[in-house]
């Protein structure tokens, strides 16, 4: 039952080190037509993944500044 739970959550940093690996060997140039559209979907799956990760830790952040009082926009580091 342990090991259904851990297989069910997402791990953002080990989903981006996958698409590394990923965007790596499609820049080799040594996979055959079917492996790499394989690559490119899992590619696009992940990267989903990781938007819709990252569209949550935001709202709980945004939810956390206004429970806090705070109601102004964060800036992150590294957007305009």
């Amino acid at each position: 039952m342990m090991a259904a739970k851990q297989q069910s959550e997402f791990n953002f940093e080990e989903a981006l080190e996958e698409l590394e690996r990923l965007v790596s060997s499609m820049e080799e140039g040594e996979l055959s037509l079917e492996d790499s559209m394989k690559a490119f979907e899992k590619g696009i799956k992940l990267t989903r993944e990781c938007q819709t990760a990252l569209q949550k830790a935001e709202q709980k952040v945004q939810i956390l500044l206004n429970e806090s009082g705070e109601t102004q926009d964060f800036d992150v580091e590294g957007e305009s």
